[in-house]
Parts: structure tokens; sequence; C-alpha cells
């Protein structure tokens, strides 16, 4: 039998750095969140709104945050277990649940920035698109990533 140099010897584990737990459990692509939370250098503290949608066994949970050093914030979230007030038994975890779970978010976003009186949103229900423009107002809408 032929001599078989050994690759991976104690000085290599020694050396060994561990990914992080995240990244280990494939869980966060630090990549693309690097490139997404990234603020301009003239907007400093400036938060930069992001959309976060999950999806466990039962149910979809739709927040939105903004990173900071400490750590990232969550400012409203919605879970599609709270459809169930709204006349939906079930089927938590399907497109549509996503959909309205997403709308529920929209609104508490909406209520606690003090928007929702000058945004209303839809009123007739056509299937047309619908958007909101930059109007010479006193308020931006709200915007946040995906």
């Amino acid at each position: 039998m032929a001599f078989v140099k050994v690759l991976k010897n104690k000085a290599y584990f020694k050396r060994f750095q561990v990914k992080p737990r995240r990244r280990r459990e494939g869980k966060t692509d630090y990549r693309a969140r690097r490139k997404m939370v990234r603020q301009d250098k003239n907007k400093f503290n400036n938060k930069k709104y992001r959309l976060v949608v999950r999806f466990t066994n039962t149910k979809c949970i739709c927040q939105i945050m903004y990173a900071t050093i400490r750590g990232d914030m969550v400012v409203a979230q919605a879970t599609s277990a709270e459809l169930a007030k709204f006349g939906i038994p079930a089927g938590y975890k399907n497109y549509a649940a996503a959909y309205c779970t997403g709308l529920l978010v929209a609104r508490r976003v909406l209520k606690k920035f003090g928007l929702d009186e000058a945004f209303k949103g839809k009123e007739e229900i056509d299937g047309a698109d619908y958007h909101v423009e930059d109007e010479e107002n006193d308020k931006r809408p709200f915007k946040c990533i995906l």
C-alpha cells in the first residue's frame, strides 16, 4: 500500500475558523444582506426599512425592520394566524395568506407613522394596478425594500 499524505492534520484544524451560525444553518446569505442593508455615507443614521417574510410549518410571519449597529430593530409585524380575526379560518401558509399578511403589516406601519389618513389605498376593487406617486404633499409615501 502506498504512502498517503494526511492533508487535514492537527495544524490544519488549529487554524480552521468556523463559519457564523446562521451561515452554517443556511438561513442567511451575508453577502446579499450586506448589499441590501448598506446605506450611503451622505444618509448617515437614516433608517433603510425592509420587509422580511418568513414561513414556518404552520404560518407566515411578515416584519418591517431596519438595521442598526446594535442589531436589527422590528418596527411592526403581523402573522397569518391573526387573519382568523378577519374571517379567514384556515390556510395560513399559502400565497393568498402571505399577501393578506403583507397588507396587514403595511397598514400597521402606516398607522404607526401617521400616514394611514394621507394614503388611503384603493377605494374600489376593479383589478387595475394602484401606485402612489410622489406628489407635492407634506409627507412622502413610506418605502421599504423587499
